[in-house]
């Protein structure tokens, strides 16, 4: 699938490919290369989670074909590489990490174990959370076999209550280096407050590793994640040794093996805040989740440049359906994510996501005979309808085969041959004979439900924003995106609903747009009252302002490490801030480099009161009680080359004739009609299409029913509306 402007074949030869973003899913790779004059185009291939680099090789290799180049050719030019994937959550849900051993205070060794309450039943519906039953607890991700205490004791306000007793740092150390762990963490109480006796354990523990001879990495959470509540920080830590390690060897590999091919950029990737940091990185657990993100930041992007300033962002892949909502420009940040159904310390663009996508299982319950959507996935097997898949359970691809949607023989551009019958036949086994269904009719009732779940989860989190769709753009991507896009936006009457013609590479697109940044968060508890004088916030100021020049040093050291001096980052200072006697904090942008005296103070506080105002509502402002700064935050970025949006003359409003490609029947309400095809490279920014049309790529189907249209902008920007 292409993108960007149309160029002659004569000039092809002469490209310099410069930025490559990939998005490695569950189901599919997609690659996003970027020239040296914006343009770009888009390459698809299968995942292949037992060796990632081959289905990344494979992924460029299809995409830079259609610009004449060998890997090899365009290896050589690209300047930057940004990898975004699912295999380091895969990871931990799976529970297929490294063996960590893990010190904490002496007394605490269960609170791992024991978790929070709230990871006994995240992740399920609604009538599985109110039925206590139904809860359970995962296995920890370090067993209590594993897990040694220390005797200290520092009190919340970071005053040493009992001193540390290092002889049972020793020991705990001796204990885990003899249990062959492949890594040692330490969590103690309130560290982030006072580090000292968490800072002395490490350093104990480093020293007798070395004398072991073995080469076991130490995490202390200080070191990585110096913020409150102990189940969020420990639990994050565990996963740098027990996920990341194992995940920056499977980076290591993507990189050798793109070098082989004669890349000579080091990889960088998205991380859960939105910007990029390399594969080196300490924290690398920051980039847990960074397939979805990368849509997200596409969105902001294409908005920013294009004028959109609220958005929707919705996408579907082959597991899952993610939703973010950019407001007034701005992401909002999460600083307590869940994750696997752990409660984590990560600052993370809040999105949220339905376990429903185009490889989502379809099962009925035996009691109610009710449809069950996922949560689980064939994820790269696509469905039943692939005969080499190895699936029995049918999935939403069989009803796309069974409707008419996708074309059996151009999937993934013919890599991958489906086959109709066999999704027929079971479909009818399992569905609609114990449902009395036609065959069609069951299919499409599973769209539907699935559109109508989707339709509703979207609406509810606009709602929950004190807003209407009507005051927000959808942008709808993800390979299955364009499929559904229709069904899960129509009635609720947003501004517009957008579909651009790289949809499938959107989220890879979004790395490839990405700034390469580093941030680093610290707890902090700053309070003042409303009317306080000068001479108190002259001095909350400055216990801001020493946190910041703290995490500018963690900034700085990090871009050192990839080559970048001081004076070529941007640096960005923010903080945490909530009105006293409130639960929440919000996330602020600094509106100034330095605090030190009252007048900064003030500007400060004038910067959280502006974005309340914006975020919630003016009339919801609440200082009276006065003011809370939870958080320190510093923010590095250096800039990259951006991929160009394109911008093309419009033509007429009928597509040309060779981008027609004959009809498909399509069922939708009971009924079989012919819908027109075309091929989405073919048509020109101006085109009208008035369904029921699908529109094909080798990479995604765009599907228009009956009783909507959509127009091609000169961005090769579909606009879907109902008529």
């Amino acid at each position: 699938m292409g993108g960007g402007k149309p160029v002659p074949l004569d000039k092809q030869s002469h490209r310099k490919v410069q930025v490559l973003g990939i998005d490695a899913g569950g189901t599919m790779t997609d690659t996003f290369f970027v020239d040296s004059e914006g343009d770009f185009v888009v390459g698809k291939a299968q995942s292949t989670p037992q060796n990632e680099a081959l289905g990344l090789i494979a992924s460029s290799k299809e995409g830079l074909e259609r610009w004449g180049l060998t890997l090899e050719e365009a290896l050589g030019e690209i300047q930057t590489g940004v990898y975004s994937g699912t295999a380091m959550l895969n990871r931990v849900v799976q529970r297929k990490g490294l063996r960590v051993g893990l010190i904490v205070n002496a007394g605490m060794e269960d609170f791992h174990r024991m978790g929070r309450a709230i990871q006994a039943y995240l992740g399920f519906a609604y009538e599985d959370r109110i039925h206590l039953n139904t809860h359970y607890y995962d296995e920890p991700l370090v067993p209590r076999q594993l897990t040694r205490g220390v005797m200290e004791r520092v009190d919340m306000s970071g005053t040493v209550v009992i001193p540390l007793r290092e002889e049972t740092a020793l020991t705990s150390a001796k204990d885990l280096i003899d249990l062959d762990v492949e890594g040692i963490v330490i969590s103690l109480l309130h560290s982030y407050r006072n580090p000292a006796h968490e800072r002395r354990v490490r350093d104990i523990v480093l020293e007798e590793v070395r004398k072991s001879g073995k080469k076991i990495p130490v995490f202390a959470s200080t070191d990585y994640y110096p913020v409150r509540k102990e189940t969020h920080r420990t639990n994050t830590t565990i996963l740098e040794a027990y996920a990341a390690e194992p995940s920056r060897q499977t980076l290591n590999r993507i990189s050798t093996s793109f070098k082989e091919n004669g890349s000579k950029f080091d990889f960088r990737v998205m991380a859960t805040h939105g910007g990029t940091i390399s594969w080196k990185a300490k924290e690398l657990a920051r980039t847990i989740v960074s397939g979805p993100i990368g849509g997200v930041i596409g969105a902001k992007y294409l908005g920013e440049v294009l004028g959109y300033s609220n958005i929707a962002c919705s996408d579907i892949g082959g597991t899952s359906f993610d939703v973010a909502l950019i407001t007034q420009n701005e992401l909002t940040i999460r600083n307590d994510p869940d994750m696997a159904r752990l409660v984590l310390s990560l600052p993370l663009v809040a999105m949220d996501s339905v376990g429903a996508g185009a490889g989502s299982f379809i099962r009925l319950d035996p009691y109610t005979k009710a449809i069950k959507l996922g949560p689980d996935s064939a994820g790269y097997r696509v469905g039943v309808c692939w005969e080499e898949s190895g699936i029995e359970t049918v999935t939403i691809s069989d009803c796309h085969v069974i409707l008419g949607y996708l074309n059996p023989d151009n999937f993934l551009g013919g890599q991958v041959k489906l086959d109709r019958e066999r999704a027929w036949n079971a479909m009818k086994e399992q569905i609609a004979d114990p449902l009395g269904l036609s065959v069609e009719d069951a299919a499409a009732g599973v769209i539907e439900l699935l559109d109508s779940d989707l339709r509703d989860y979207l609406r509810s989190m606009i709602s929950g924003k004190g807003s209407t769709p009507g005051n927000f753009v959808c942008f709808s991507y993800g390979g299955a995106g364009p499929v559904h896009t229709y069904g899960y936006t129509e009635g609720l009457g947003f501004e517009d609903v957008i579909v651009p013609a790289w949809a499938a590479g959107f989220s890879a697109f979004g790395c490839a747009a990405a700034d390469f940044e580093y941030r680093y968060d610290k707890s902090l508890d700053i309070n003042i009252a409303t009317d306080a004088g000068d001479d108190l916030k002259t001095a909350q100021a400055k216990i801001l302002q020493e946190a910041w020049e703290e995490l500018k040093e963690r900034v700085l050291e990090e871009f050192e490490i990839n080559g970048y001096t001081p004076d070529k980052v941007r640096l960005q200072p923010g903080f945490r801030m909530q009105y006293r006697g409130q639960l929440n904090d919000l996330e602020i942008e600094s509106p100034i480099t330095e605090a030190h005296t009252s007048e900064d103070w003030d500007k400060l506080v004038d910067a959280f009161n502006d974005t309340y105002g914006r975020v919630y509502a003016a009339s919801a402002r609440s200082p009276e009680l006065g003011y809370s700064v939870t958080g320190a935050i510093m923010r590095g970025t250096v800039p990259i080359p951006k991929p160009k949006i394109p911008k093309e003359e419009l033509q007429g409003e009928t597509p040309p004739e060779e981008a027609r490609l004959g009809t498909r029947k399509f069922y939708r309400h009971k009924k079989w009609v012919d819908a027109q095809l075309y091929q989405m490279e073919t048509l020109r920014p101006g085109n009208r299409i008035t369904g029921p049309a699908i529109i094909e790529s080798d990479a995604t189907t765009f599907v228009v029913p009956g009783g909507f249209e959509t127009f091609l902008d000169g961005h090769r920007l579909f606009h879907l509306k109902e008529v």
